[in-house]
């Protein structure tokens, strides 16, 4: 992404555990070091509990005020009964972008069945995508590896640059 924008993205870890510190966020580390890598700058990376209203209130806060380009959430997307990311996200965008999460499961679903347990969504709030990734560090991993090659173009859309 050289002589780019560098687009500005936030990681949010949604884990009960992570959050009382019974549990090391494993997962929000490596996405930002994906990140990082794929020259974005990762300003903020945040644990939170699986709490609609303190999810709902960080992803407003992220793509509000704090204007960040790309907010990637892990954890909170499965079948348990406190898995409600995919619920607090779709509660604060106002497009959907569901082909992300549609290419994200086809690519891990040739490597995982389980991976059809997702129910991540993603969308756009302003100028900020958000997509929800597995708490796993593989599966948030091997999902934002699938998106990071569009990742650069989809930002710039947002962000009103014109198609070449």
């Amino acid at each position: 992404m050289s002589g780019e924008k560098r687009f500005r993205a936030a990681v949010v870890t949604v884990s009960d555990s992570a959050a009382t510190g019974r549990r090391e966020d494993l997962s929000g580390p490596a996405l930002v070091e994906l990140l990082t890598k794929a020259g974005l700058e990762v300003a903020e990376l945040l644990v939170v509990p699986d709490d609609l209203t303190q999810i709902k209130a960080i992803l407003l806060r992220l793509s509000g005020e704090q204007r960040f380009d790309f907010i990637v959430t892990t954890g909170g997307t499965g079948f348990g009964p406190r898995d409600i990311t995919p619920e607090a996200t779709l509660a604060v965008i106002e497009r959907h972008a569901n082909n992300l999460t549609e290419m994200m499961r086809v690519k891990a679903l040739s490597d995982r069945p389980e991976a059809a347990l997702s129910r991540g969504v993603a969308g756009i709030r302003g100028k900020t995508l958000i997509v929800n990734l597995p708490g796993s560090p593989e599966g948030a991993s091997q999902n934002l590896e699938t998106l990071l090659p569009i990742l650069p173009h989809a930002l710039g859309l947002l962000n009103g640059e014109k198609l070449h």
